[in-house]
């Protein structure tokens, strides 16, 4: 089966080719209107001509004119071996003087010296018809007399058709040479796109690493790039992916692998008082493992191609943060921990998405109150920024976070050493991906104590 052609370089024919076709239909048309008014002019001289030899015919008998036209002369005055020919001869008053009677009256009419010449029919066949006023001889009172021939249109539209051939077929032949000339240019032109398709079809699923852009023609370049982009965001969306299954899979296993012991411990014991014991550790496992999956499904939403899905809104981040503490007061209450909030009075207002910046502050909040000391305090603060900007800060009275951890502390799974409480490090990973999202930037310093540390997130002011 024959390959079918490239949709490109049929639609470039098309667009090439599709003109001149209608330029010829069009030239076709011009070239035979033209040759059959120069045959109609060549053989209307003839048909003329014709028509005086018929009136020299006519002789005056007295005043009156009469046709002296012989059949002999007849015959070979009007004989042609294409197309056949009709007269007739009418004097001024109306009389017939001789000629075809079935000619048609004249059409319109007739002045002396001022031939018409128009098209007909006689006896069903087109004719081209010839109506002249003419003189019987050269005398000034000499009666006019109306002579009509028609002719039939055989040798004219012949005529016709060799000058439109002669005319025509140069072109056609040259539209053809055109064709060829144009199909191997196009697909010379064309190659370069043929390349880079089977470079693109060639190549495996789980390449994508940049197309080669080498000999790509200049109009083609931007797409190529283009493409050569997207493979790059999609390899940094798969390595995210891989990524974080590695983690996942490496992270569930360890509670897991604990749940199963804790049930298999359980079904061992027959002492009630043991079983409720093993049954607590499975209730506080299954918490841990249920906040493990909640965060690293939170992670996967907040991933760096979750722009697209975020719905933006108007919000004023210092009522929102003092809601979302409020939240959080019986959780501090519970932990002997003071929670206060410090807020301005006019309203700052960003641009943020109400779910993902609820899920920022209580990641921060939360990473606060588990990490403070017992009879600790937990400072929110909303204010002003710089360069158009507003802070967000969480400050707590926990363990300082060394100078030389803090740019890693952001890191997926990173942990200090020497934590006590239970986590997964993926809290502030949680954190700093929702900050990036929103374009804001996170910072940690030492708290203005000297105790505890002090997460800002600064967030660009929405535009009046």
């Amino acid at each position: 089966m024959r390959k079918p052609e490239p949709r490109l370089q049929r639609k470039l024919l098309a667009w090439l080719l599709g003109p001149l076709a209608v330029l010829l239909v069009l030239d076709t048309g011009a070239a035979y209107w033209n040759s059959l008014r120069f045959s109609n002019l060549a053989y209307d001289r003839a048909l003329y001509e014709i028509g005086r030899e018929i009136v020299l015919h006519v002789k005056l008998d007295g005043t009156r004119p009469r046709l002296d036209l012989s059949e002999a002369a007849g015959n070979i005055l009007l004989l042609d071996q294409e197309d056949l020919l009709f007269y007739r001869v009418v004097a001024d008053d109306g009389t017939a003087l001789g000629g075809d009677a079935e000619m048609p009256p004249p059409r319109g009419g007739e002045e002396a010296g001022k031939p018409r010449f128009y098209r007909d029919t006689v006896r069903g066949e087109p004719v081209r018809m010839l109506v002249a006023r003419m003189p019987v001889d050269a005398k000034p009172e000499a009666p006019m007399v109306l002579v009509q021939v028609a002719e039939t249109l055989h040798k004219r539209t012949r005529f016709a058709w060799e000058m439109v051939a002669n005319v025509v077929v140069p072109q056609l032949l040259l539209i053809v040479m055109a064709t060829a000339v144009v199909w191997f240019g196009i697909s010379r032109g064309l190659e370069p796109l043929q390349r880079l398709r089977r470079a693109v079809s060639d190549r495996s699923h789980l390449d994508l690493s940049p197309i080669d852009t080498h000999d790509v023609p200049g109009e083609v370049r931007p797409l190529v790039d283009e493409v050569n982009e997207l493979m790059a965001r999609l390899g940094r969306t798969f390595d995210f992916q891989n990524r974080f299954v590695a983690d996942a899979a490496h992270q569930l296993k360890t509670p897991v692998s604990g749940l199963k012991a804790q049930i298999e411990l359980a079904l061992r014991e027959s002492d009630p008082e043991r079983v409720r014991h093993s049954l607590a550790q499975l209730y506080i496992s299954a918490d841990r493992l249920s906040r493990l999956v909640r965060q690293l499904l939170s992670l996967a939403r907040n991933e760096p191609g979750a722009l697209d899905a975020m719905q933006l809104q108007a919000l004023d981040l210092n009522a929102y943060a003092l809601e979302v503490s409020m939240d959080w007061v019986p959780q501090a209450l519970k932990r002997d921990i003071d929670l206060g909030f410090e807020g301005v009075e006019h309203p700052l207002v960003i641009n943020a998405d109400r779910d993902r910046l609820r899920e920022l502050i209580n990641n921060l909040i939360d990473n606060a109150i588990r990490y403070s000391q017992p009879s600790g305090r937990v400072t929110v603060q909303v204010g002003p920024g710089e360069n158009d900007q507003c802070r967000l800060a969480i400050s707590d009275d926990g363990p300082s976070v060394p100078v030389e951890e803090r740019a890693r502390i952001f890191e997926r799974f990173h942990r200090l050493l020497g934590t006590q409480e239970d986590g997964s490090g993926l809290g502030l990973a949680i954190v700093s991906e929702i900050a990036t999202l929103h374009g804001a930037r996170i910072t940690l310093e030492e708290d203005i104590d000297g105790v505890g540390n002090t997460f800002s997130v600064f967030f660009p002011l929405r535009a009046a």
